[in-house]
């Protein structure tokens, strides 16, 4: 029954240090992933249309998408958009058929500010039934609870 104390091959002897983890620290992953988080949570609602309308509220129940609507929005001082794009009453049409890849059959929904005169938003989609398109609507924001 030898015993060796001298400092060869031991586990003392030799080189001195910490055996390879095998593990993965997951800390800073998570950390990364909730500032991710975080920022999309915070952008998400920025990337919405640009333009400024102050919508009126309504009781309606939302409607169901299936595909990408074309938004035409009519801002407190009358201006018409497509989108984020200016146009006029006048161009509205020739847009709105630029614009549309689905044809006459294209979603379309108005935004008219609650501050504007009402027949300006009437206007507005009596234009876009009178070029042929069919799908026509307003959007309203639902009721604060």
């Amino acid at each position: 029954m030898g015993a060796s104390l001298g400092g060869g091959g031991g586990r003392r002897g030799g080189r001195r240090g910490r055996a390879p983890m095998g593990e993965i620290n997951v800390t800073p992953l998570v950390d990364v992933m909730l500032v991710l988080l975080i920022v999309f949570m915070v952008a998400a609602p920025l990337m919405t249309v640009g333009v400024p309308v102050d919508l009126p509220t309504t009781q309606a129940d939302t409607m169901p998408q299936d595909d990408k609507p074309v938004i035409v929005s009519v801002d407190a001082e009358g201006k018409v958009f497509i989108g984020d794009t200016p146009s006029s009453v006048d161009t509205l049409v020739a847009d709105l058929q630029a614009a549309a890849k689905k044809g006459p059959e294209t979603r379309i929904y108005v935004r008219g500010d609650q501050a504007i005169n009402y027949g300006k938003v009437m206007e507005t989609m009596g234009k876009i039934k009178a070029a042929g398109f069919t799908k026509v609507a307003l959007i309203a924001l639902p009721p604060a609870k």
